[in-house]
């Protein structure tokens, strides 16, 4: 007896780079999905972090890359607790 199984091809997440390079996320706005994986790139010689406030904070040290993976659909703003001017966001669709 032959049995034939279909399955759905699972969906690839992305990851998605952004760049700190002089004090700036870059780019400063991105689209993500649910799965994709955020990772920052720091060039500076500072570290940095990309800190959610109620959620997550990401410890960048200089010349480092780290990374999240997106757990829930939503928009998301960020920003590094040592240089308070320096802001991202993240668009997060289903």
């Amino acid at each position: 007896m032959l049995v034939t199984v279909l399955m759905e091809s699972p969906a690839f997440a992305a990851t998605i780079e952004v760049t700190i390079d002089k004090l700036v996320f870059s780019p400063a706005s991105v689209q993500a999905k649910v799965g994709d994986t955020i990772e920052w790139t720091n060039k500076d010689i500072l570290a940095h972090t990309a800190t959610v406030k109620g959620g997550w904070d990401v410890m960048i040290p200089a010349k480092w890359k780290r990374k999240v993976t997106l757990k829930a659909a939503g928009e998301v703003d960020y920003f590094c607790r040592f240089h308070p001017n320096m802001k991202g966001h993240i668009g997060v669709a289903p």
